[in-house]
């Protein structure tokens, strides 16, 4: 099996996987220790010497068989991030329909990228010489992996890693850590030899371990901007890719399809009950159309259904524990303190807290300026494009943006002068394909994911350079 916790016994600690809606018992992994990482190496460092000599229609062979295993068992997929991370039984099944295209795509990958020729006698004194470069497996690559997408973002680190022939240490979530459990079993199922793909489960300490060992050549991270700078001290000299979160504004203007642009909002700032790093946290609404926005919106976020997210007509299901929704709770309390309006929402039981929509919130609110991760959304009112895009680019955290507008000049304007690792332009901040290059910008994130940019973070060039010698 992938996991070096259930393979072989390295702690007497076990990590119950509770159901976030009901706390009902999901699983149950073996804790891997920190002390365990030497044997976590030793394996990873096998692994790494086998992935690199697999060919490359090897690798591209099992990543298809992968993606065609997920979906044939779509439902027995979906049906697990349910029961594990809270996300509607709708939710879910797009996660697993976005998995098996990130499989599919790291296959292409896998074929296609292999390097270029160079023009050496561009270059005057290089006329003798001719050559190419490869891309080369990095090695081993630790990935940390967060519970919002407990499937699709670890295939966003598995499937690009293997494509380029690495070893993967994979710790995920330890609050949904049985997908990335399962998937890593399907592709060692499909061909995978099986020291190639480590899923090893649990705390900051074992994170801490494997993010500092030297043999470790890169780290893959998607989660917060605290822990991502934990581990930019600790890490040592290797690269670093991270996607550390967002705080993502979305800009309607007065000349757009207002209608859509309720819809889709509705859709960006609710979307898996809020914990979506790309998920829509502020909308900037011309002044002219604000009221009319503001009662559409709040009007279509009432009908949303918050409950069981294995019924089918659940919109939003719960939030991932009671503490996230604390969290969240409170950062609302104090902007309401503060002076924010509360236009509904914020009645939170458990872990289900219904939709949240706050207005006229001070500008010094840790709501309006930190990634909120949760279903609470912020509106605001604004005169010129001109201040949209000043409130826009307030936060540090910037993954994606949006804008609705009828005006191709506002339009091209926003887009250049955002500053955003996406812009999307007639749809709200969460849109995301998995081929497109995902990333931010400021403290959003280090590098990109999208499989192509991914595994060329996990390649590095090879030149070869022949010289032609005088007979």
């Amino acid at each position: 099996m992938a996991s070096f916790a259930l393979s072989k016994k390295t702690s007497s600690a076990e990590i119950i996987v509770n159901n976030p809606f009901d706390g009902s018992l999901v699983g149950v992994v073996s804790e891997t220790s920190a002390d365990a990482v030497n044997l976590l190496l030793e394996r990873a460092n096998r692994g790494a010497k086998i992935a690199r000599s697999l060919p490359r229609h090897q690798r591209s062979a099992i990543l298809e068989k992968s993606a065609a295993t997920v979906e044939a068992r779509e439902e027995e997929f979906a049906l697990l991030i349910v029961r594990e991370a809270g996300k509607t039984i709708t939710q879910a099944r797009k996660e697993v329909t976005r998995c098996v295209n990130t499989l599919k795509l790291s296959a292409e990958e896998a074929k296609r990228n292999a390097g270029e020729v160079i023009p050496f006698d561009a270059y005057a004194g290089s006329e003798s010489r001719q050559g190419w470069y490869t891309r080369e497996p990095l090695g081993i690559i630790t990935a940390i992996t967060p519970y919002n997408d407990p499937l699709n973002l670890v295939a966003h680190k598995l499937g690009p890693a293997i494509a380029g022939g690495n070893a993967i240490l994979l710790k995920p979530s330890e609050l949904t850590p049985l997908s990335a459990i399962k998937l890593a079993d399907v592709l060692i199922e499909s061909g995978l030899p099986e020291e190639v793909i480590t899923v090893a489960v649990g705390g900051a300490d074992l994170g801490k371990a494997l993010v500092s060992a030297k043999e470790v050549r890169m780290i893959s991270f998607t989660g917060g901007f605290a822990t991502g700078e934990a581990i930019a001290k600790s890490a040592g000299i290797k690269k670093l890719a991270m996607d550390l979160g967002g705080n993502a504004p979305v800009i309607v203007m007065e000349n757009s399809n207002v209608d859509a642009a309720v819809e889709d909002c509705v859709s960006g700032a609710f979307w898996a009950a809020g914990q979506n790093c790309i998920g829509t946290q502020r909308i900037l609404v011309q002044r002219p159309i604000y009221e009319r926005f503001k009662t559409a919106f709040v009007t279509q976020t009432l009908e949303l259904r918050t409950g069981d997210p294995m019924e089918a007509d659940t919109d939003m299901g719960p939030m991932i524990t009671e503490k996230a929704v604390d969290r969240a709770a409170s950062m609302v309390e104090r902007a309401i303190a503060a002076g924010a309006a509360l236009l509904c929402g914020h009645k939170p039981s458990g872990t289900l807290y219904p939709p949240t929509i706050l207005e006229n919130v001070p500008a010094t609110c840790d709501v309006l300026n930190e990634e909120v991760f949760a279903p609470v959304v912020i509106l605001q009112p604004f005169d010129e494009l001109d201040e949209a895009i000043q409130l826009a680019n307030n936060p540090e955290y910037s993954l994606h943006a949006g804008i609705f507008t009828n005006d191709l000049a506002d339009a091209f304007d926003a887009a250049k002068r955002i500053d955003a690792g996406g812009i999307m332009i007639n749809q709200s901040s969460d849109y995301r394909f998995d081929a497109m290059p995902f990333g931010g910008f400021k403290y959003g994130s280090m590098g990109r994911e999208g499989v192509r940019f991914a595994y060329e973070d996990m390649t590095q060039p090879k030149v070869i350079c022949i010289t032609r010698l005088q007979r």
